[in-house]
């Protein structure tokens, strides 16, 4: 099997966005029976498929993506199964690994198998992250990754009326300067350690879509 593993959402028109963010389109500018050459016009989001967060996405006074060397888009990840946990549901602190299997890490990826939903409706409703469970990761100066829209709930029709809508995983990581990697995909092909390298667009605002890649180690 190979060592790199691609983890990344093609960018495609139409593709799925998190509710209320720009559509996807990409087109033809120019093409070969008519200009001789081949361009295509994208118009999208920051935060579009696979893509990185940057503290400025939901702090006032955040970093931009610019205010980060390359290194800190390489993490040294844990990935925690957490396929068992149904739609709308937390994922609690007790599911990630104990403080000592932490400690040289630099990121959680929390894999649910929501990714299979991708481009459905059924993909809004994916597990998230208790706010607990965010602190605990920022407690350790850990990035989250996730293979879904957001790490805390997306807004959805099956939303219950007493659900959370402050954003309170994404304040608590993106508060102490954890990075958050969203929409990831294919996690069953990487091992339970792993390196993830996400390096974004130049764009250097709140956030960029990447080229997620794993490398098993």
């Amino acid at each position: 099997m190979p060592d790199h593993v691609d983890l990344t959402h093609p960018i495609d028109t139409g593709m799925q966005t998190y509710p209320g963010d720009p559509a996807v389109s990409l087109t033809d500018h120019a093409t070969h029976a008519a200009d001789g050459y081949h361009v295509e016009s994208l118009s999208c989001g920051s935060h579009t498929g696979t893509h990185i967060d940057a503290p400025l996405h939901t702090e006032p006074d955040g970093d931009p993506l610019s205010a980060f060397s390359l290194d800190r888009f390489i993490f040294d990840a844990v990935r925690v199964d957490c396929r068992d946990c149904a739609a709308r549901e937390a994922i609690t602190p007790e599911r990630l690994p104990a403080d000592d299997a932490l400690a040289d890490a630099d990121m959680v990826v929390c894999w649910t198998g929501w990714d299979d939903y991708w481009n459905t409706d059924r993909y809004l409703d994916h597990p998230y992250i208790a706010p607990e469970t965010a602190a605990r990761c920022a407690d350790h100066g850990l990035a989250v990754g996730v293979d879904a829209l957001s790490p805390d709930l997306t807004p959805s029709p099956q939303a219950r009326d007493d659900e959370s809508t402050d954003f309170a995983a994404h304040h608590a990581l993106l508060g102490e300067n954890c990075l958050i990697v969203e929409n990831l995909t294919n996690l069953g092909s990487v091992t339970e350690r792993f390196e993830l390298r996400a390096y974004p667009l130049a764009l250097g605002g709140d956030g960029a879509p990447v080229r997620a890649v794993g490398v098993r180690q």
